[in-house]
C-alpha cells in the first residue's frame, strides 16, 4: 500500500524505491550542503530534485532570497532572514506565495507549515512616515502548529503549541495553546487535541542537533 503525502506517494511500509534513492543520491547531498537549517525526513516528504529546480537555483543563482539558508519557493518572499530564529520540521517561505517580514524579528518553533498565501508581518509603516517601520516585539509561534492558506499574522502576535489557525485568517491578538482559530479577526473556535506524531520514528535527511532532541521525544 502506498499512501500520499505532500503530492509524493510513500510506501506504507517506510520502503522507499530505487528512485527515491537515486534522488537522494544526486541531489540531496547538494541541497545539504546549500540549506544548513533544512531539516525533514530523509525520504518521502518533498523530491530533492524539486527542491533545487524550483528552490535551489532561483535562491542561488537568480539571487531571489539568496540570504536565507532554508529552502524558500521562488513565488514567495523573506524580508530580513538574519531576524528569523527557528526550528526543525520548519522552513518558512517554502510554500507557494509567503510572504514573511521579519523586520522585528520572527521566532518559529518546531514542525510549523505555512498554507499558501500566508503572510507573516512583523512590523507596520509608521503613517507618519512611510519610508520608515515601527518597532515591536517579535512575533512567536510555537511548535506544532499549521497557519492555513491565506492567513495573515500581525505584528507582536504570540501563538502557543498545537494550534490550528484556520484558511483566510487575520491573526491580531496572542492565540493561546492547544486550540483550533479562525476568523477575522481572529479567535479561539474550540480546545484541540493533543498532537501526537512519533518524531522520534522520523529519518532525517542530515544529523539532527542535540538541542532539538527534548522535541523529538516530546510524543514517542
Amino acid at each position: 500500500m502506498k499512501s500520499l503525502h505532500n503530492g509524493i506517494f510513500i510506501n506504507s511500509k517506510g520502503n522507499y524505491n530505487m528512485f527515491e534513492r537515486l534522488d537522494f543520491l544526486l541531489f540531496g547531498w547538494i541541497i545539504n550542503w546549500a540549506y544548513p537549517q533544512y531539516y525533514r525526513p530523509k525520504y518521502g516528504y518533498q523530491r530533492y530534485y524539486i527542491l533545487f529546480f524550483h528552490y535551489l537555483i532561483p535562491q542561488k543563482f537568480f539571487r531571489l532570497n539568496p540570504k536565507v539558508s532554508w529552502p524558500v519557493h521562488f513565488t514567495s518572499k523573506v524580508i530580513s532572514p538574519e531576524n528569523i530564529e527557528k526550528g526543525i520540521l520548519c522552513d518558512p517561505g517554502d510554500g507557494i506565495n509567503n510572504y514573511v517580514q521579519a523586520n522585528n524579528g520572527i521566532i518559529f518553533g518546531n514542525n510549523v507549515e505555512l498554507g499558501p498565501n500566508v503572510s507573516i508581518i512583523s512590523s507596520n509603516h509608521d503613517p507618519k512616515n512611510l519610508r520608515k517601520h515601527v518597532s515591536d516585539k517579535p512575533i512567536v509561534i510555537g511548535n506544532n502548529v499549521w497557519i492555513g492558506a491565506n492567513s495573515t499574522i500581525l505584528p507582536g502576535v504570540t501563538i502557543g503549541d498545537n494550534v490550528v489557525v484556520g484558511a483566510n485568517s487575520v491573526v491580531t491578538k496572542d492565540l493561546p495553546s492547544n486550540c483550533i482559530s479562525g476568523g477575522n479577526p481572529c479567535k479561539v473556535i474550540r480546545e484541540k487535541d493533543a498532537y501526537d506524531e512519533d518524531f522520534s520514528k522520523i529519518k532525517f535527511n542530515k544529523k539532527v542537533p542535540k538541542k532539538f532532541t527534548e522535541f523529538l521525544t516530546s510524543n514517542s
